[in-house]
């Protein structure tokens, strides 16, 4: 993977996890089929909608998916029945190594680095575990921690004041557009790492939108 690394210094740097640390978003769209399934939902997830929804409260998919198809599912009951599903599939999920080597680089070199991560806290601290990264990020953002979820910038900016840094001196790394769009209303610049939802590899200040 070819990704082009920003040309200047930040002071710190927040990387959301799937899909841009981990290669784990097929093994999320595998269990978001199953845990649908298995809570009798028959109306299927395309997969171009899952990729959109990117960055996205796990919960807040499904209550998306009510709203959609005028189900009544509960969703934290699927969200959870889902993750447990994820969990059954993480170990085989790969490190996206080009964006874990900069992190690391960042961290030893004494510069914040932190997660702002849709996923829901406990799956994401048994991803980091799961792929030896818990040691490396010591400040994890999740929806828990804030009112609103991606594309809101809440986590963006929690992240930061948890790494204390200011908003305009941190770079973003992420795949999705959800993401991107919370990188620009936190006022951050971004990268955006190969995906299917993000196309390719991009970087931008947050005021070229």
């Amino acid at each position: 993977m070819d990704i082009a690394f920003p040309d200047r210094d930040y002071a710190g740097y927040i990387f959301d996890l799937d899909g841009t640390l981990i290669d784990s978003m097929p093994a999320h769209f595998e269990a978001w089929t199953a845990g649908l399934l298995q809570a009798g939902f028959t109306h299927g997830f395309p997969e171009e909608l899952f990729y959109s929804l990117g960055g996205v409260p796990t919960a807040k998919i499904v209550s998306l998916l009510n709203e959609r198809h005028g189900t009544s599912l509960d969703p934290l009951a699927v969200a959870l029945a889902k993750e447990e599903i994820f969990f059954t599939l993480i170990d085989k999920v790969p490190l996206i190594e080009p964006v874990v080597a900069f992190a690391r680089a960042k961290h030893a070199a004494g510069v914040p680095v932190s997660i702002a991560s849709g996923g829901m806290k406990h799956v994401v601290q048994r991803a980091l575990a799961g792929h030896a990264l818990e040691g490396l990020f010591s400040i994890v953002v999740t929806p828990e921690q804030v009112e609103h979820g991606k594309p809101a910038p809440d986590m963006f900016l929690l992240a930061a004041e948890k790494m204390g840094v200011p908003p305009q001196e941190c770079l973003v790394f992420e795949d999705a557009e959800m993401g991107r769009r919370a990188a620009v209303a936190a006022g951050m610049d971004y990268v955006l790492v190969p995906s299917r939802d993000s196309g390719p590899v991009q970087q931008r200040r947050a005021t070229e939108g």
